[in-house]
């Protein structure tokens, strides 16, 4: 394990029976707040960046917001939110998709990604891969090329790097962290 890995995984904190009984739910809280984490996260997210030659990051509502943003600003590249349907103003384009009970709606603004683009994901944790993949259609859909998808964690045990890899066509799928 590397000294990063040793940092991040030191600041995330299992919380049992979250949101339901069973779940251990991960929670990034705790490394959000100690500065030296969050720093080593974005360092090194933004790194993926750019060795995927991303224009621009696109992060996925909502967590995918918080470690997205400052991504970007430190990779020197536009940051375009991925939101829950009937968030954003004016034109979208949207994509559906379906959740372990029933389905969602992602969209993005139609104008914000064009043919020039190139697009990183940054999302913070990869689960089934439903919302990742949807995110992948859409960004398509708008004209864009996926440059890659970026997690913070890989909860590997639920298959979601398997499902993406057809959808990524080649893309890289990066997690600084699989549990």
């Amino acid at each position: 394990m590397t000294g990063i890995e040793e940092l991040l995984l030191s600041r995330i904190r299992d919380v049992a029976d979250y949101p339901e009984p069973g779940v251990m739910f991960k929670d990034i809280t705790p490394l959000l707040a100690d500065p030296a984490a969050f720093t080593a996260l974005t360092d090194a997210l933004a790194s993926v960046a750019a060795n995927t030659g991303a224009t621009k990051v696109v992060g996925l509502e909502a967590r995918g917001f918080i470690l997205g943003a400052p991504v970007a600003v430190r990779a020197g590249l536009g940051f375009i939110p991925v939101r829950k349907a009937g968030k954003l103003p004016g034109a979208t384009l949207s994509q559906a998709y379906d959740l372990e009970y029933g389905s969602a709606e992602i969209e993005v603004h139609a104008e914000d990604l064009s043919a020039d683009d190139r697009i990183l994901i940054v999302d913070d944790v990869l689960a089934t891969g439903g919302t990742a993949e949807a995110s992948i259609e859409l960004i398509r859909r708008a004209g864009a090329e996926v440059a890659g998808l970026a997690v913070l964690m890989e909860l590997g045990f639920l298959g979601g790097r398997a499902r993406l890899e057809p959808a990524l066509a080649g893309a890289p799928l990066e997690a600084l962290l699989v549990v």
